[in-house]
């Protein structure tokens, strides 16, 4: 046992009655009565927990549950807690000035659990050298709060403060962050506090988090602003902050914000981003946040002066849907509001295709125009996990189109005005999937997954004996990147194309302002050829299967996906599905 007694609260304001279980490494179980309800429904005593030993909270003369805020759960989301001494780590970042973002930035999303062989944070280390060789400079972490089962894409976690044991756990990931900061890599966090998964969700014993005034598609909705949302709202601000002080991470990603209502004259997400920005005040270095949001509404990233809610960039889907329908030619389900290489142009003009104007998807007006944001507040990608691990058999884009277009896509996602973000993978076309799975131990729960995510397939045309299972073992497998893919066939050539693509963003001034001022778009939809222009920069690209002629651009030639690109006199003659980038 330690030598003094720790100060142990649990808000629990739905029980009368609260004692402190503390289970000793043979099992053997001591309870100490906690001291309350106070006012606002929290329970407290002093008590020794050795660092061996598991401890959770009996409600009211019953089974003892997990800490609502456990720090860490060493026998998952059904086992008691641990405490962590965070003091104890031997970090080595004290010269890690931080990362912010701009104009300059490079994101790198990936999941623990398929990013290595290993699937573990330790995993994860021994790959990060090869993220720096290519410039990526954020790396990008989905879910890693303790979710069920050993394996999962981490949006059913219910223990928001324990990172999952099967990755590594709370020692893990400080070696993963405190090893990436080493190498100059900025660690973002991606969190969900919209909804909780359903197993292992004990939280709902001991008080309202949740409200029935509200539906989300995942579960029940978080009480952000009915009766006790205080403490609520302080468990949801907590955990941000737990994660940037405690794990040192330089930003968090803010999954599906449209789903969280917040009614409250201060809204959640203005409250989280207030107090973001007072800590790293505190800590020295730049700390951000990452929105993903479906409302097309610019108070998301707008300042707080403004009257936004000061989140510092969001996710374009807009930007994604136009361009992989494109170059794929895709039209199902949300695809169908796209494909025109205008709709395209106006993505790269300003992130939000949707600003007002009817969306026949949605049989609405959607959005509002994002005058005067600047384009670092928003995110460009081709690929991410949902836009790959929605589809029903979890192709990536290089199973979609060929290579060309995956060179002329990329060239449009790296060198446009949004900060660009990667897909583990992507960078050399991996040919493995990336599917949905899960590792519920409840069949019941199990068939329901399955069963659900066949029906979501239904709207995009494909048929349920396509959708792997997500129960499976060998969808979670299949899924894993196959590193030696990396040096075979024409992987090399399409990551030195990636790699090549960051180091000119990073070298040419116009490419990196972070700003869609001084940007200049043009198309012609029937040849179907755009060439846009930064400060004197042009990136031409022929999304033709058919040599095409694009006029009015000229200059000294950077960077070119075929040789075959000739430069004349005002115009620039393009081979098929190609891309160049030329200097004036």
């Amino acid at each position: 046992m330690t030598t003094d007694p720790i100060d142990v609260a649990v808000w629990a304001p739905l029980a009368e009655k609260v004692a402190l279980a503390v289970v000793d490494e043979g099992g053997a179980e001591r309870r100490v009565t906690m001291d309350g309800p106070d006012a606002r429904g929290w329970f407290r005593a002093a008590a020794h927990i050795g660092p061996e030993e598991t401890y959770g909270f009996s409600l009211d003369g019953g089974q003892a549950r997990p800490d609502p805020r456990s720090p860490w759960q060493p026998h998952g989301v059904h086992g008691l807690s641990r405490p962590v001494d965070h003091a104890a780590f031997p970090w080595t970042d004290s010269g890690w000035t931080g990362r912010g973002l701009d104009g300059s930035t490079v994101i790198y999303e990936l999941h623990v659990g398929t990013f290595s062989p290993e699937g573990t944070f330790d995993g994860a280390i021994g790959r990060l050298d090869h993220l720096v060789e290519i410039g990526v400079d954020v790396v990008e972490l989905l879910p890693v709060a303790q979710f069920p089962g050993r394996w999962g894409w981490g949006y059913d976690g219910v223990d928001l403060f324990a990172p999952h044991q099967a990755y590594g756990g709370p020692e893990g990931l400080k070696r993963l962050v405190d090893a990436a900061h080493t190498r100059g890599l900025a660690v973002v966090i991606d969190v969900v506090y919209n909804h909780l998964g359903p197993d292992g969700n004990y939280v709902r014993e001991f008080g309202p988090y949740f409200t029935d005034r509200y539906n989300t598609p995942w579960g029940e909705a978080v009480n952000v602003d009915g009766s006790d949302s205080d403490e609520v709202r302080a468990f949801v601000v907590d955990n941000a902050l737990m994660w940037l002080r405690d794990y040192h991470a330089d930003g968090l990603r803010l999954d599906a914000v449209h789903a969280i209502v917040d009614t409250s004259a201060v809204h959640l997400l203005e409250e989280i981003a207030v107090r973001v920005a007072g800590l790293a005040a505190e800590v020295g270095r730049p700390l951000f946040l990452v929105a993903e949001s479906d409302l097309n509404d610019p108070r998301i990233v707008r300042g707080h002066d403004q009257g936004g809610y000061g989140i510092d960039a969001q996710w374009s889907d807009d930007f994604h849907h136009a361009l992989h329908t494109v170059v794929t030619g895709e039209r199902a389900g949300y695809y169908a509001d796209f494909g025109d290489l205008g709709l395209l142009a106006k993505a790269i003009r300003q992130a939000f295709v949707h600003d007002g104007e009817y969306s026949p998807f949605r049989r609405r007006r959607h959005g509002r125009p994002p005058t005067g944001v600047a384009a670092s507040r928003f995110l460009g990608y081709l690929q991410n996990h949902d836009q790959v691990g929605n589809r029903a058999t979890g192709e990536r884009s290089s199973m979609l189109v060929g290579p060309g277009l995956l060179k002329v896509a990329a060239a449009l996602v790296l060198l446009g005005p949004s900060v660009p973000m990667l897909f583990q993978g992507e960078e050399w076309g991996a040919a493995t999937p990336f599917l949905y799975f899960t590792d519920h131990d409840d069949p019941e729960l199990g068939r329901l997954v399955s069963e659900g995510r066949r029906r979501e397939f239904a709207a995009f045309g494909w048929a349920p004996e396509d959708v792997p299972d997500p129960q499976a073992p060998d969808t979670f497998e299949r899924s894993k990147l196959d590193w030696a893919e990396v040096g075979d066939g024409a992987h090399p050539d399409l990551l030195d194309w990636h790699r090549r693509l960051i180091a000119l963003r990073r070298t040419e001034p116009a490419l990196s302002t972070g700003t869609f001022d001084d940007l200049d778009v043009r198309y012609d939809e029937h040849q179907r050829w755009l060439a846009l222009d930064r400060g004197g920069v042009s990136i031409v690209c022929n999304f033709a299967a058919e040599p095409r002629q694009v006029p009015g651009v000229g200059g000294d030639l950077l960077i070119t996906s075929d040789p075959k690109v000739a430069v004349g006199e005002g115009s620039v003659d393009m081979p098929p599905e190609s891309v160049a980038v030329l200097r004036r």
